[in-house]
């Protein structure tokens, strides 16, 4: 065969390498139970009390199952004015405009750089003419490169692109989700520390009352000034507890405020007297966490965009070929530059191909295959996080809830215990020391069961954040909608 039939049949064989497939993408297995299988449930979920069967499906706005108006009215602030929110926003922004960025290598690039230039040459220059005089150049050139797609380069830059894309859309609703629970977390330890404050405050009025009973009695001479000592003693260690309480709660109120976008000084909440209780949340089955939790979307678009770097590397391996023109317009003067004989043009392929790099690409390949390694590993082990933070708080809110039913009566015992010692020690039956055993069991106990209702309050937020609060991997941008 002649040179010249060499040049089709060379072109033939890279427009089929074209036709080359990337690395074909299969989502990683995680050790879930199957759908719709008899084992398809939670290990903690024993004794859960249930949603009704209308409520199967968390919603969007899963803060209003507490039906707290404050709590509600806090919430629809975060989506306005956070700024971390704002930043993972902003991010996302960026990864669809590097879409548009490696898209455009599917197209030529076009470049034109007219001059204009009076040029003489030294006389004293290496084989110069004597007359030599100065000249013009009118120039108008238009370059045009293209490099054809043989090897899928650029679809594969362009699917990575939006695979990143789409893992940072998950980011921005794993953000989004943090931050509402956070708010509702730092919320409900705000109430908890007004109902703490509520107790000790009644509590100091009792003290008080205990107080001038026994500077009373001591005053007819019935007690030891002991008593009244111990009585104030208790007094200002409960005064003590209850000006702490406000150091906690303003520091959540704090943190609530920069959660909204606003600065500490600039929110006040007033103190919550409502009896909020835990919601019955529908948790759904096992099998449905995968696609319910952003960070679990995230991690796995990050794996697809881990394969996709496995075809770039062993598309590197190939040869290029880059089809470039250039043309134009130069002249010596004005007048003859844009004129027909002036122009010029140049047109050619050009292969090249790598023949040695020292190990370069195949330590880029054996690079890409362990970032995809790593990014399964990531990808499993943020799911069976997952499925443990479920566990973990079913195991907490079941327990809990019993806890809580222990504790009130173990609450109405040591009231009714303080009542009898109170009455004994009035009578003089039974020295200041029982009183002051019995108050302090008694405070104990009730804010026992404050702090078991914060607890059970904190499990809520934290199962409906480890449900992914309604969220659904469908909710996330199609590749083909990324532009």
């Amino acid at each position: 065969m002649t040179r010249i039939s060499w040049i089709p049949a060379c072109c033939l064989a890279l427009a089929l390498a074209g036709c080359r497939h990337p690395v074909a993408y299969v989502r990683p297995a995680v050790p879930a139970p199957p759908a719709n299988a008899p084992g398809d449930t939670y290990k903690e979920l024993g004794g859960w009390k249930r949603a009704q069967p209308a409520e199967t499906a968390l919603r969007g706005r899963w803060w209003e199952l507490f039906g707290d108006a404050e709590l509600n009215a806090l919430e629809e602030q975060v989506d306005v004015s956070n700024q971390d929110l704002k930043a993972a926003e902003a991010r996302f922004r960026q990864a669809r405009a590097m879409i548009r960025y490696n898209a455009a290598g599917e197209l030529p690039t076009v470049t034109v750089a007219p001059g204009i230039a009076s040029v003489r040459d030294s006389n004293h220059a290496p084989y110069a003419s004597a007359n030599r005089v100065a000249t013009g150049d009118f120039l108008l050139p238009l370059d045009v490169s293209y490099e054809p797609d043989l090897w899928g380069r650029v679809r594969q830059q362009v699917a990575l692109s939006r695979e990143q894309a789409q893992a940072g859309a998950a980011d921005v609703e794993s953000v989004r989700l943090i931050l509402h629970a956070e708010l509702a977390f730092d919320y409900f330890e705000l109430c908890n520390a007004d109902a703490q404050k509520r107790l000790l405050d009644a509590t100091l009025e009792t003290y008080r009352e205990a107080l001038r009973v026994t500077t009373n009695r001591f005053a007819e001479g019935a007690v030891p000034k002991t008593d009244v000592a111990q009585a104030r003693t208790q007094l200002e260690s409960a005064s003590v507890t209850a000006t702490d309480i406000t150091v906690k709660r303003a520091q959540f109120e704090h943190a609530i405020a920069v959660l909204t976008g606003k600065a500490p000084s600039a929110l006040g909440i007033g103190a919550n007297a409502t009896g909020v209780t835990p919601p019955a949340i529908p948790v759904g089955l096992p099998s449905e966490l995968l696609e319910r939790r952003p960070d679990i979307a995230a991690a796995e678009r990050r794996v697809a965009a881990a394969n996709e770097e496995i075809g770039l590397a062993r598309a590197a391996y190939y040869p290029t070929l880059t089809l470039a023109a250039a043309l134009g317009l130069e002249g010596h003067s004005l007048t003859s530059w844009l004129t027909w004989p002036s122009r010029f043009w140049a047109v050619g392929p050009a292969l090249a191909e790598t023949v040695f790099d020292g190990g370069r690409r195949r330590a880029t390949s054996e690079a890409a295959l362990a970032n995809y390694d790593a990014t399964v590993a990531v990808y499993r082990q943020t799911a069976l996080a997952a499925f443990q933070q479920v566990e973990d708080n079913l195991v907490a809110l079941r327990t809990l809830e019993v806890e809580q039913q222990q504790q009130r009566q173990a609450t109405a015992s040591a009231r009714e215990s303080l009542d009898l010692v109170t009455n004994r020690y009035k009578e003089g039956a039974d020295p200041y020391l029982q009183v002051l055993a019995a108050q302090s069991v008694a405070l104990a106990n009730e804010r026992n069961e404050l702090d078991i209702l914060r607890r059970r309050m904190d499990a809520s937020v934290l199962l409906i954040k480890a449900l992914g609060g309604g969220w659904t991997a469908a909710s996330l941008p199609r590749q083909a909608d990324l532009r």
